[in-house]
């Protein structure tokens, strides 16, 4: 087992907070970099309230002070010179990941694995960016990471089995299971997901049921903890969005153009739980 002194996070988003947060609530030393300092701030109060919401609900996790002494918040990517493994987690937009993973590639050692973070782009395609594309995977966390059981791990053309095997080590590290798949636009669980959710907004889009049936319709009859509107509430439908069109871009395939309805719906900003509003309204 690979043992980690200290874990570079990149984005301090929804997702990259959820991964700092597991990572610090693991005893493991966590630098969360970002480039907005105000996102630093937002991401330190909601590591705060979720660290203190989840220990009420999920007993053996630390107080939220523990967790907050594992972790370094920086606005600086020279702040992961020091790391030992990095998992980079901003939002779905080539053009962006292109230049961060330059930018890392200029700051970390030559055998620091670094893991992209992605709900649909080919881990390949985001290695071609590196210099280093032999110690590129992919990590694929689930909402929210500090208390979802899997992690999806995504061998890339040139992934080294030693940067595969870091994450498997890492995953562990932090309680959680892995499962490691081979590269291809949404990976297993978001190239399947995507459809079903898009689908869903269809039956809504097109009358055949409302939201809360379809809902109520999948917890009921297949035993689903959300249904799939909710599921897309709580990724945040303009991250859904921008996986369907990303999916509709690699395949070239008409089943994953986005419903007009979710494009409406984050056209106006109602973008699930994190906007108070998307399928479902949500008390802030």
């Amino acid at each position: 087992m690979r043992e980690f002194g200290t874990i570079g996070v990149v984005g301090a988003g929804t997702i990259g907070s959820g991964v700092a947060q597991l990572f610090a609530q693991s005893g493991l030393a966590v630098v969360l970099v970002d480039n907005c300092p105000r996102q630093l701030d937002i991401a330190c109060e909601n590591i705060t309230k979720n660290a203190r919401l989840y220990g009420m609900v999920h007993k053996g996790l630390p107080a939220p002070a523990e967790v907050l002494e594992n972790l370094q918040f920086s606005a600086d990517i020279n702040a992961l010179s020091g790391v030992d493994f990095v998992v980079e987690n901003i939002t779905e937009n080539v053009a962006q990941k292109t230049e961060v993973h330059r930018e890392i590639d200029q700051v970390l050692r030559p055998d620091v694995p670094v893991a992209a973070n992605t709900s649909a782009i080919p881990i390949t395609r985001i290695a071609g960016f590196s210099s280093h594309p032999e110690r590129v995977i992919g990590m694929h966390f689930m909402n929210p990471p500090p208390i979802m059981p899997m992690v999806e791990i995504i061998r890339a053309t040139h992934s080294t089995a030693e940067a595969l095997q870091a994450a498997e080590d890492l995953v562990t590290t932090a309680g959680k299971h892995a499962i490691t798949v081979n590269d291809s636009p949404g990976f297993v669980t978001n190239r399947v997901m995507m459809l079903m959710v898009n689908e869903a907004m269809f039956l809504v889009h097109e009358g055949v049921a409302g939201v809360q049936e379809v809902d109520r319709l999948f917890k009921t009859c297949f035993g689903h903890k959300m249904g799939p509107l909710e599921t897309a509430d709580l990724i945040g439908l303009d991250t859904v969005k921008l996986s369907l069109d990303i999916l509709y871009d690699e395949f070239n395939d008409p089943k994953y153009r986005p419903c007009p309805l979710l494009k409406r719906l984050v056209y106006a900003g109602q973008t699930g739980r994190k906007s108070g509003r998307g399928f479902h309204h949500y008390d802030q």
